[in-house]
C-alpha cells in the first residue's frame, strides 16, 4: 500500500513539475534537457561547428540540445554530435548513434572508430549506473562510470575542451572530484535548478585539459 502511495506521489510531482511541461511544450524527450541548458549557457559552452560526444544519451534530450546548438541556415548542423547508450534510441537527424555499453572495450573501439582522428571538444554524460541501495558497491559503479568517461575524454579532448560528467554525492565524490583536478585546469560543481532538490545528483565540469 505504502508504494502504491508513493508511485501516486511520484506521478502526481511528475504531472505537475515545470521542467516537464516545458519539456513537452519544446520538443525535449526528457526535462534533463534543460540540466544540461543551464550548464552550457553558465559555462559558455558548445558552439556551432564543434564535435560533441554524448555518452548515455538515452532517450536524447541531451543530443536534441547539442543538435540545436549547432544548427545552421536551412537546418543544416555545423559540427557533430555522436550519442551512445546501452538502451536504443529514436533516431535524431543529423546525430550519429551507436547503441551499447561504454563500459566494454568493443563498443569503445567503435565509438572511437567512427570518430577517427577527429578531436573532440565538448564530452557530456548523463550516464549513471542501475544503483543496489548498497552503498559502497554503489559509490564504486558510479566512480567507475566517471571514471571511463574522464579517461576517454583525457584521450580525445581538444587542448581548449570540456567534460561534463553526472555525479553523486555522497561516498566516493571527492575521489572523483580529484580525479578531474589532476587533468583539467578549471573543474567546477554544478547543480542545475532542473536538478530536483531531493536528488543528490551534481555536475562536474572540467575545462582545458593539463599539458
Amino acid at each position: 500500500m505504502a508504494k502504491n502511495k508513493f508511485s501516486k506521489e511520484w506521478i502526481q510531482q511528475h504531472i505537475n513539475d515545470p521542467y516537464v511541461k516545458m519539456a513537452r511544450q519544446k520538443g525535449y524527450r526528457a526535462r534533463g534537457a534543460f540540466k544540461l541548458i543551464e550548464i552550457l549557457d553558465t559555462e559558455k559552452l558548445m558552439q556551432r561547428g564543434n564535435t560533441v560526444v554524448d555518452l548515455g544519451s538515452s532517450p536524447g534530450s541531451w543530443s536534441q540540445v547539442a543538435r540545436e546548438r549547432m544548427l545552421g541556415a536551412g537546418g543544416v548542423i555545423l559540427g557533430r554530435v555522436i550519442a551512445l547508450d546501452v538502451l536504443p534510441m529514436e533516431p535524431i537527424a543529423g546525430v550519429e548513434f551507436i547503441q551499447g555499453d561504454f563500459r566494454e572495450d568493443a563498443v569503445l573501439a567503435q565509438l572511437e572508430k567512427q570518430l577517427g582522428d577527429q578531436p573532440v571538444d565538448l564530452v557530456i554524460s548523463d550516464m549513471a549506473p542501475n544503483l543496489s541501495g548498497v552503498g559502497s558497491a554503489d559509490s564504486a559503479r558510479i566512480q567507475h562510470v566517471c571514471d571511463i568517461a574522464l579517461d576517454f575524454a583525457c584521450r580525445h579532448l581538444t587542448a581548449d575542451g570540456a567534460l561534463i560528467v553526472k555525479a553523486f554525492h555522497g561516498s566516493g565524490f571527492s575521489q572523483i572530484v580529484e580525479s578531474f583536478k589532476r587533468h583539467f585546469q578549471r573543474v567546477v560543481e554544478r547543480k542545475p535548478k532542473a536538478s530536483r532538490d531531493k536528488s543528490s545528483e551534481t555536475f562536474l565540469v572540467g575545462r582545458r585539459l593539463k599539458s
